[in-house]
C-alpha cells in the first residue's frame, strides 16, 4: 500500500468524523473482578467456555462506557487479552508455548520458536472473530487494535533464527495475513501497538520495515502507536520521539498515535522539523495517573497541538491504553477528553472577527 493509497485510504474513513474526532487507544480499564476471574481460568477453577462468556459481558460494558462518554471511535477494550503479546504469540503457527500455566493472569508466557515460521495466506489469530463481535455491539466507528511485529520478537526467548530482524520479518508476514481476514470481515481502521520500540531505539528502522510488511496490500485506515511501555500503569522507559524520525516518515499509516500528556509536549516540535503530513494521534489523557483532568486542560493541549498540526489531521484520544485504570477514573478522563475537544472544535467553527480597517486620514489642502 503506497502512502498515497493510505492518505486517500484515511480520508474516506474520517469522512464521517467530526473535527478533532475523539478515540481510544485500545485497552480499558480491566475490573478487579475480571482480573480475580482470568486468574482462576489459569488455575482451572473455570472452563474456557465459562470465561468467554465473561469476556462478552465485561466487552460490552466497556463499549457502552465509550458510547456514554461521547467516544467517536470505540474499541473493545481489548478485554479478552491477559496482556499487549500473549493472545496473539499463542495463536501464531510455529510459536511454542510449553507451560500455559499463570500465576496471575497479566504475566507474560515463556515463548519459544523452534522452527522458522510458515508464510501463508491464509490466517486463524482469532482476531476476526473478536471484531465481528465487537461490530454486533455498538453503531459507532470501531478500531481494532493489535500488537506490532517488533514488539511480539522482543518476549520470544529462543527462536531458530540467526538474526532477529528475520524473526520480526516473519512475524509481520502473520500478522499481514490477520490483517487481510480483519478487513476481510468489514474491519476499516486497524492500529498496530508498538509498546516495545522505545526501548530499543536503534531499531526504529527494523520497526517501520516490518510494520509496512504488515500492512502491505491492505486497504485500510492504519494507525500505528508508540509509547513508552504502560506495565502496571508505569513507563518502561523514558525519552523523546526523535529516534522515531526519520524512519517513520516511509512507515505505510495514515496516524501516528503518541503519547503527550505524561510526558509534555516538547516533541511537537518534531512536526515542525520533518514533513509528516498525515494524521496525529494527540496523547492529552495521562493513563499512568489516576488525577482526572479536566476539559479546560484537554482543550488547553490540543490549542498546543493546533499550533503545529492543523485541525483536519488531528486525532484526540489517551496518551495509551486505559488498562490499569479503575472504572469510574476511565470514564471520568474519557468525559473530560470529549468535552475538551468539543470546546476547541466549537472555537474552530466559529468565525474569526474580522479586523477593522483603520480609517483613512480627512483630506486637506496639504494632502
Amino acid at each position: 500500500m503506497s502512502q498515497e493509497t493510505a492518505r486517500s485510504t484515511e480520508q474516506s474513513a474520517s469522512a464521517t468524523l467530526p473535527m478533532l474526532p475523539t478515540t481510544v487507544v485500545g485497552s480499558y480499564s480491566v475490573p478487579e473482578w475480571l482480573e480475580r476471574l482470568k486468574t482462576d481460568f489459569y488455575l482451572h477453577r473455570i472452563s474456557p467456555a465459562h470465561l468467554a462468556e465473561i469476556h462478552d459481558v465485561a466487552i460490552k460494558a466497556a463499549i457502552k462506557d465509550q458510547e456514554q462518554a461521547g467516544i467517536d471511535v470505540v474499541s473493545d477494550g481489548e478485554l479478552r487479552r491477559d496482556n499487549d503479546i500473549d493472545y496473539l504469540l499463542a495463536r501464531i503457527p510455529g510459536v511454542s508455548i510449553t507451560d500455559t500455566n499463570k500465576a496471575y493472569y497479566y504475566d507474560y508466557y515463556d515463548a519459544e520458536v523452534p522452527e522458522p515460521l510458515a508464510t501463508s495466506e491464509t490466517s486463524a489469530l482469532g482476531l476476526v472473530d473478536d471484531f465481528v463481535f465487537t461490530r454486533g455491539q455498538t453503531d459507532r466507528p470501531i478500531k481494532f487494535s493489535f500488537t506490532g511485529p517488533f514488539s511480539l520478537s522482543r518476549r520470544i526467548r529462543k527462536s531458530a533464527y540467526s538474526n532477529r530482524a528475520d524473526l520480526v520479518r516473519s512475524l509481520a508476514r502473520a500478522l499481514n495475513a490477520e490483517a487481510r481476514e480483519l478487513v476481510a470481515a468489514g474491519a476499516t481502521r486497524l492500529q498496530i501497538d508498538e509498546p516495545f520500540l522505545a526501548g530499543y531505539p536503534d531499531d526504529a528502522g527494523l520497526a517501520i520495515e516490518a510494520i509496512n510488511l504488515v500492512t502491505e496490500d491492505v486497504e485500510a485506515d492504519w494507525a500505528l502507536h508508540v509509547c513508552y511501555g504502560n506495565r502496571y500503569a508505569r513507563p518502561s522507559w523514558e525519552g523523546h520521539y526523535d529516534f522515531l524520525f526519520p524512519a517513520v516518515l516511509d512507515a505505510e499509516v495514515g496516524t501516528l498515535v503518541l503519547e503527550f500528556a505524561r510526558k509534555g509536549y516538547g516533541d511537537l516540535a518534531l512536526f515542525k522539523r520533518y514533513p509528516w503530513e498525515r494524521r496525529l494521534g494527540l496523547g492529552v489523557i495521562d493513563v499512568k495517573s489516576e488525577e482526572v483532568e479536566t476539559s479546560e486542560i484537554v482543550a488547553a493541549r490540543i490549542r498546543r497541538a493546533l499550533e503545529v498540526v492543523p485541525p483536519e489531521r488531528l486525532i484526540v484520544n489517551p496518551d495509551c491504553g486505559l488498562r490499569h485504570l479503575p472504572a469510574f477514573v476511565a470514564r471520568a478522563k474519557l468525559k473530560a477528553m470529549v468535552a475538551g475537544a468539543a470546546a476547541v472544535r466549537q472555537e474552530l467553527s466559529q468565525p474569526k472577527q474580522a479586523t477593522a480597517e483603520p480609517s483613512a486620514p480627512a483630506l486637506t489642502e496639504e494632502s
